[in-house]
């Protein structure tokens, strides 16, 4: 009996033995997380609040949420810092990288990040700022972000590109068992858009009102004048032509949108050109 207790107890302690070695030699320490940052230019980091180091920066550190704030150095006019949260996962390195700008708009880079969601298949959601940047995956387009493509565990390619913006594009490597979020931030690329050509204007033919010793021309319901005035024009401005009295020689005109007239042939002419919006007419004394 007093040998089966020495057993048990030798068993026992080295098993102690055995744990204390495995845990020393860091088997069963929880794993921790790895984090690599790279910026242009460099920059100081800093992670919770403390200044860490500068880029390019890589550690590794126990998982969780934590708060990284890089501010640039050694550029020759300021530019703006950049603060993140992000939530480290054990055994995968995190990857930030940042290409400053003087302001947060003109600023570009990416957050590469991991969740464990378990299974036999690999996710990946892809973000972009602006929004819906058009996302290629291998060569191959797979919609506007945000985006969350069906995806093989391996490494990929992706190309995020919007117009008017710096393409950016990253190497990524999907694995079994965990979704990777890609949030990508585009700079604009300083393009001023084109001006999209207007169409030639079409010739047509147009009565022009010729000077008149009264300085106004009248319009009137039918050619000749026997016809009641129903409108005035002024000598200079151009019409649209819509047909001539074979009789009179008086050319019909459209004074006003919707509204038809005739007008003397003495005091108007027919000219080809481009129809400029339609004077509205004034009251003026009796014209010609």
């Amino acid at each position: 009996m007093k040998n089966l207790r020495a057993i048990v107890l030798f068993v026992f302690g080295l098993g102690l033995l055995v744990t204390a070695a495995l845990f020393t030699l860091g088997f069963l320490k929880p794993k921790e997380a790895g984090v690599l940052i790279e910026s242009t230019p460099a920059s100081m980091v800093f992670i919770n609040g403390e200044q860490i180091g500068r880029t390019p920066y890589e550690i590794t550190r126990p998982p969780g949420e934590v708060t990284v704030k890089l501010v640039p150095e050694g550029a020759d006019k300021p530019l703006a810092p950049f603060e993140t949260k992000v939530t480290l996962t054990p055994g995968i390195k995190t990857i930030i990288r940042r290409e400053f700008g003087d302001t947060e708009e003109t600023s570009s880079g990416e957050i590469v990040s991991f969740e464990k969601i378990g299974g036999k298949e690999a996710e990946l959601a892809l973000v972009s700022v602006p929004n819906s940047a058009q996302i290629s995956i291998d060569g191959r387009i797979k919609g506007y972000a945000p985006v969350k493509p069906p995806i093989a565990p391996g490494e990929h390619q992706i190309v995020v590109s919007a117009p008017r913006y710096k393409e950016r594009t990253l190497s990524v490597k999907t694995l079994v068992g965990y979704k990777l979020t890609a949030v990508v931030k585009l700079a604009p690329s300083g393009e001023v858009p084109k001006e999209e050509e207007a169409p030639p204007q079409q010739q047509e033919t147009l009565v022009e009102i010729l000077s008149t010793p009264t300085g106004t021309l009248r319009v009137r319901d039918k050619p000749g004048l026997g016809g009641a005035e129903i409108g005035q024009v002024k000598p200079g401005e151009r019409y649209r032509f819509l047909e001539e009295d074979e009789a009179t020689g008086w050319f019909k005109i459209e004074y006003q949108k919707g509204k038809e007239g005739w007008v003397s042939n003495q005091y108007a002419k027919k000219v080809e050109g481009v129809l400029a919006p339609t004077p509205t007419p004034t009251p003026t004394p009796k014209g010609t």
